[in-house]
């Protein structure tokens, strides 16, 4: 059937099961849902420390079918994923749904796994460009991958939508008795916000770390009530592959001036204000805005409440500049934060739960003052793709794109219009990974488009001298300049489904012909 967005979304697919439909970003907000924690069964501490991971797949009865769960937070530097399926793999079993919270290019390894069909599912909420994410594309995974966000993640974990088996927590610093923090260690990550709701919820946690500590470990970010076993390797990763995306602020003068103008309209929208609350991502024209909404912090001496969301190096110099009261950190972008994460106590950890669920008693996103967010392809209609590239390759998933967009008051789409010889702006995106009703402006070198919802902030441009254009003249500029793209063609085929972040399914993506 024909969903709100007029996507193409069948009532039921096959490896997924029934799909509840889309019908827009706050309709399901009173849908909360909670299932019991689960009750361990007593181990003793010294008891807990296992020879292998092998032994500690054999101790909590892993087999065919299962589901298990990891965290991303060592980012394209992860060794625990690989470890971990191979073992599975080596003893026979198969048929495994990997539940991780993201996949990198460091996970080529798995893709021979979903060849021989021992994962025949994968869940997930952040993907990077890689072999992974082509596999799945090409239709060599059994099942539909599961996209979602980084708040929809915990919510189907905590509703019991998504049951997980076991979890394998990747701890930089951890004791034989299971107290374990991703602040200390060789491996140091910064917080394991991800796992939070995986060791909570899991049937059998095992903590496999490279830096076992006398006990009692601290901090104790994840305690010993929670882990079941414990397993010690060479190393769990390498935390320079952290800094896997771009943290540096843009140097090209086109992204500048697309940084200029979208910190001028959030200054003209009224949002630079003391107690604001700002979250960027980490590419080099969201870290420009930073930079830009930073001086006009420092000269009208404003004090913001919190920066939040993946943190970088900039948001730490905020926060010890005494711009901000405090930084929320669901993960760390680079070895800056790693450290302001260990040191700095204003600097918090928060689970990806209090994050962006918005089924839970009240997340952070619905907190935020303004989100700058970056776009594979947005359409006249504001609706955003950041899952699939133009040809249908899937490139990514959500992370806390949906969530973001969803809470904050002002949603800043910043990208350049035209990426390589393609118009970033369509009539109707590959893949809706963010509906364009909570998506409120977008800029570009080549003007700034406001979404006709926001009259208020189309009032509040009048006069400010910003480049105010409509979408759609936006759209005909860019194609002037492109020409108007070839359409990709899909078969049949769903190879993924994309669940917005309360789990109904927005879109789905369809195997690429040829």
């Amino acid at each position: 059937m024909e969903n709100i967005l007029g996507r193409e979304v069948p009532d039921f697919i096959e490896g997924y099961g029934s799909v509840k439909h889309f019908t827009g970003a706050f309709a399901n907000l009173g849908e909360r849902k909670k299932v019991a924690t689960k009750i361990q069964s007593a181990v003793p501490g010294n008891r807990k420390l296992l020879s292998s991971v092998t032994e500690a797949i054999a101790k909590t009865g892993v087999k065919d079918g299962m589901t298990l769960s990891f965290h991303h937070h060592l980012r394209n530097g992860d060794q625990i994923v690989n470890l971990v399926m191979q073992a599975v793999a080596d003893m026979g079993i198969k048929d495994i749904h990997l539940a991780a919270s993201g996949i990198f290019a460091c996970h080529e390894p798995l893709v021979p796994l979903i060849e021989k069909g021992v994962i025949t599912q994968i869940s997930v909420n952040t993907f990077n460009p890689g072999p992974v994410a082509v596999a799945i594309s090409k239709g060599k995974l059994q099942k539909p991958a599961i996209l979602r966000s980084h708040g929809g993640r915990p919510r189907a974990i905590e509703s019991g939508e998504m049951h997980i088996d076991v979890a394998f927590i990747a701890a930089p610093s951890c004791d034989e008795s299971g107290n374990l923090n991703g602040t200390r260690g060789k491996s140091a990550c910064g917080y394991l916000s991800y796992a939070y709701s995986d060791a909570i919820y899991a049937d059998k946690v095992v903590a496999v770390t490279d830096n076992l500590e006398p006990y009692p470990n601290c901090p104790i970010e994840i305690g010993q009530d929670l882990v079941d076993y414990v397993v010690a390797v060479d190393s769990i990763g390498d935390p320079k592959g952290i800094v896997s995306g771009t943290t540096q602020i843009t140097t090209d003068p086109i992204n500048l001036r697309i940084a200029k103008q979208a910190a001028k309209l959030i200054d003209k929208a009224g949002y630079v204000k003391e107690g604001m609350s700002l979250q960027t991502g980490a590419g080099g024209t969201s870290l420009a805005v930073a930079a830009e909404m930073r001086d006009y912090m420092l000269q009208r001496g404003i004090k913001g409440s919190f920066g939040s969301g993946g943190i970088h190096a900039y948001f730490v110099d905020m926060l010890k500049a005494g711009l901000f009261r405090a930084l929320f950190d669901v993960q760390c972008f680079d070895l800056a934060a790693i450290a302001s994460a260990a040191e700095n106590p204003r600097h918090m950890a928060m689970s990806a739960s209090m994050y962006g669920n918005p089924h839970n008693r009240g997340c952070v996103v619905n907190n935020l003052d303004v989100m700058l967010l970056g776009a594979t392809e947005i359409d006249t209609a504001f609706n955003v793709n950041v899952i699939t590239g133009s040809d249908g390759i899937i490139l990514g998933a959500s992370g806390g794109h949906n969530d973001c967009a969803a809470g904050a008051k002002l949603t800043v789409i910043v990208t350049n219009l035209l990426k390589g010889r393609l118009c970033v702006v369509k009539d109707s995106v590959t893949t809706v990974t963010t509906p364009g009703e909570t998506v409120d402006a977008l800029v570009t070198e080549w003007g700034v488009a406001v979404n006709p919802r926001r009259a208020d902030l189309l009032r509040a441009l009048e006069g400010s001298g910003l480049p105010v254009i409509d979408i759609c003249e936006l759209r005909k500029k860019g194609e002037k300049l492109t020409g108007t793209p070839k359409e990709p063609a899909f078969t049949d085929r769903i190879v993924g489904v994309v669940e917005y972040r309360d789990g109904t399914v927005i879109d789905v993506v369809r195997q690429p012909a040829g």
